[in-house]
């Protein structure tokens, strides 16, 4: 079986890491993988909205130890760090999709699976999720994103509580913090991920994408520079047909049938 599963449900990609033998910890060709996954599925004309989940009954417990004692990682010396090229790893390729990404946090994420959960536009969690930030525990770093996304996530104080501890945290604490938008039965997860994210696939692909990219870009912005960039998207929506559908069916009182262009 393929490590990496990647299905459509309609206009959603869904994407599956699969080794649950392992809490789908992930190996080095899963980064590769996992980045062209989502390269690809950001690219796809037909896809709207992007699911990342686990097999089994965890969803991630980080890099895969084993695989990374076994290519020399841990051996001293900072050896082989002026090879490291992160343009297109998994937590730089996440963050630039312009396609909203929704986590379905079947189960534990730690780590690196934290991370990545985090990197997410959107979490829902299963009543036996939790957020496992044991990186000095472990004499690491959040290192694939989480030192920039917790803060804006939680706040300084919050985030420094959580990753300086090396605190893990249950579905409610993450739903308490903000971390998880809801928790659901562990039955339920990637149904009701699968639900919200077809009821955003069925807004205007078009303005779903530039919203999201104008929030992300406004996070580095000045108000007024935001302003300004937001207008620039602004009049090429105005010019599209998902635009005049959009008008339309306001007018005819109907549901409307956006194409994305």
């Amino acid at each position: 079986m393929s490590d990496l599963l990647v299905e459509r449900d309609g206009p959603v990609a869904v994407v599956t890491l699969n080794r649950p033998e392992r809490l789908n910890a992930i190996s080095g060709p899963m980064l590769e993988q996992f980045s062209e996954a989502l390269a690809e599925a950001d690219g796809d004309r037909d896809v709207r909205a992007i699911v990342i989940t686990g097999a089994g009954r965890g969803f991630c417990s980080g890099l895969d130890l084993k695989d990374a004692t076994s290519t020399g990682i841990g051996s001293g010396g900072g050896a082989g760090l002026g090879r490291f090229d992160l343009r297109n790893a998994p937590p730089m390729v996440l963050h630039r999709t312009d396609k909203p990404t929704l986590c379905a946090l079947n189960g534990p994420a730690a780590g690196y699976g934290m991370d990545l959960a985090l990197g997410c536009d959107i979490r829902l969690a299963s009543e036996t999720a939790k957020l496992a930030a044991i990186f000095t525990k472990r004499s690491l770093l959040p290192e694939s994103g989480g030192t920039w996304l917790l803060p804006r996530l939680v706040g300084w104080e919050k985030a420094c509580d959580i990753a300086l501890r090396g605190r893990t945290l249950t579905a409610q604490e993450s739903l308490e913090l903000g971390l998880v938008s809801r928790v659901v039965p562990s039955d339920r997860c990637l149904p009701e991920t699968l639900a919200l994210a077809a009821e955003i696939a069925a807004n205007a692909p078009l303005a779903v994408q530039a919203t999201k990219r104008m929030m992300r870009l406004g996070l580095d912005e000045t108000f007024e520079a935001n302003v300004h960039h937001v207008f620039l998207q602004l009049l090429p929506l105005m010019g599209s047909k998902d635009f005049r559908e959009g008008l339309a069916a306001f007018l005819e009182k109907r549901e409307p049938k956006f194409t994305g262009s």
